[in-house]
């Protein structure tokens, strides 16, 4: 797309429909950072003007954005860039450093525990193990461009890892080590949207009373449970995505 010296932006002259194509340039202003989070976008109006096109094509690009969330339509207001929610996949695993930065992203963490753990028994049974085997504990807060988007709160069997305790978990996830030290057999997980208790709350900087997105988690590796983790989302930024 070019724009003349009257801002008139032509379209491509290809197959793909026009209000595709203000679709493309809406979300390429987003992801430029020319439009962010919350900003306000030029009215139906305008960018039919500006396209040369009807406003029936720019309210089916708008309209089909914000069913996709990617823009707010507020009544009376405008339209806004909506707040971004992040993305994990659930047809495969993956280090969520590396989900991170495939969104092009940058991904940190934040060491909060990790330490030869106290389980309790019922704990022991979900693992299969007997109270005497020793089980690793560990709690890593996960940020997206230097914002918290998942609290993990990791166990982890030392008989399937035991050099676990000895990674450096601000240059790679436990996930990344697991998957080489315990090669991924099965996994078994649920979601279930919660209130987070104030200690994760603070750990995502988000208010007591916001819901969370929980993934639980066990990963299985030779027959045994290798760790059970649990993963909290602030349900305002992130979301779950796959496809079969």
């Amino acid at each position: 797309m070019t724009t003349n010296k009257n801002s008139i932006t032509k379209l491509s002259e290809t197959d793909i429909p026009a209000f595709q194509q203000i679709k493309d340039h809406i979300l390429d202003e987003i992801q430029k950072g020319v439009w962010k989070e919350g900003d306000a976008i030029p009215s139906e109006a305008a960018l039919a003007k500006q396209f040369s096109v009807s406003r029936m094509t720019v309210n089916r690009a708008v309209r089909e954005l914000s069913s996709e969330q990617f823009l707010t339509r507020i009544q009376g207001s405008g339209t806004f860039v909506a707040q971004q929610k992040y993305q994990a996949t659930l047809v495969e695993i993956k280090s969520i450093a590396e989900e991170v930065r495939a969104r092009g992203h940058v991904h940190s963490s934040e060491l909060h525990l990790l330490e030869r753990g106290k389980p309790t028994l019922q704990l022991h049974q979900q693992f299969r193990t007997d109270p005497g085997i020793i089980l690793f504990h560990s709690v890593i807060v996960h940020f997206e461009n230097q914002i918290p988007i998942q609290v993990e709160d990791r166990w982890v069997n030392s008989q399937l890892a035991p050099a676990y305790l000895q990674q450096n978990f601000s240059t790679i996830t436990p996930n990344e080590y697991l998957m080489s030290a315990a090669p991924l057999q099965e996994v078994r997980y649920r979601i279930e949207a919660v209130t987070a208790p104030a200690r994760i709350a603070d750990m995502l900087e988000i208010s007591h009373n916001l819901p969370c997105l929980v993934l639980h988690r066990v990963t299985i590796s030779g027959g045994q449970v290798a760790s059970i983790a649990t993963m909290w989302h602030p349900g305002n930024r992130y979301q779950f995505a796959g496809q079969f």
